[in-house]
């Protein structure tokens, strides 16, 4: 019997921030925009940023060393955080989810980004936990987390569901026994939240 559902943050709950405004950080400099992304992407883990345990001038500073580009700190996370616009029909599944009596939550690789999007969003009231690596000090590519998640909510994974849109998020939290969605669109979201709530 699934109790609680798990959302990811960006990609699922809200447009995805990171890697739209990191291709156009790439395409303003001249650089291949999937290319800059996956190095950006690469270096927000290799840094320690994602897990807390690198500042975010640390992480601008190395990307700047590593890209070699010389935008700001506050021109790059503008055109990030910019990007993060919530996603109405999935606030409302939440929330409609929420009514109906189940645990919903955040499970995000997210950084300190995710309270000043709060700030300016303030939707983090209509989920009942948070979990964040960067509080966490772990992240989603860390199996265990996905068992520590469970634990602290008082749950077993077999009740948890978990909606990721990137595939392997997916596979490691099903790896720990929990149900999972891997994301595409809200059309495909609705029909396998159907199927496996009628399931139950």
């Amino acid at each position: 019997m699934i109790k609680a559902v798990l959302f990811d943050f960006g990609g699922v709950i809200a447009q995805e921030g990171f890697r739209e405004g990191l291709k156009a950080i790439g395409r303003r400099y001249g650089l291949d925009p999937d290319l800059f992304f996956e190095t950006a992407r690469d270096l927000v883990y290799s840094t320690g940023y994602v897990e807390g345990k690198a500042s975010e001038k640390v992480y601008w500073e190395t990307l700047r060393k590593t890209a070699c580009i010389d935008a700001p700190d506050e021109e790059l996370r503008r055109d990030i955080l910019d990007r993060f616009t919530l996603n109405p029909e999935m606030m409302e599944t939440a929330k409609e989810l929420r009514r109906n009596g189940l645990i919903v939550g955040i499970l995000s690789d997210q950084t300190n980004w995710l309270e000043e999007l709060d700030c300016r969003y303030g939707f983090l009231r209509h989920f009942d936990v948070v979990f964040n690596s960067f509080r966490l000090q772990k992240s989603k590519k860390d199996p265990s987390l996905f068992r520590d998640v469970v634990k602290t909510m008082g749950v077993i994974c077999g009740e948890v569901l978990f909606i990721d849109d990137i595939a392997g998020n997916v596979e490691r939290a099903r790896s720990q026994g929990m149900k999972a969605i891997h994301y595409h669109d809200m059309e495909q979201l609705r029909r396998a939240l159907d199927e496996m709530l009628q399931q139950e």
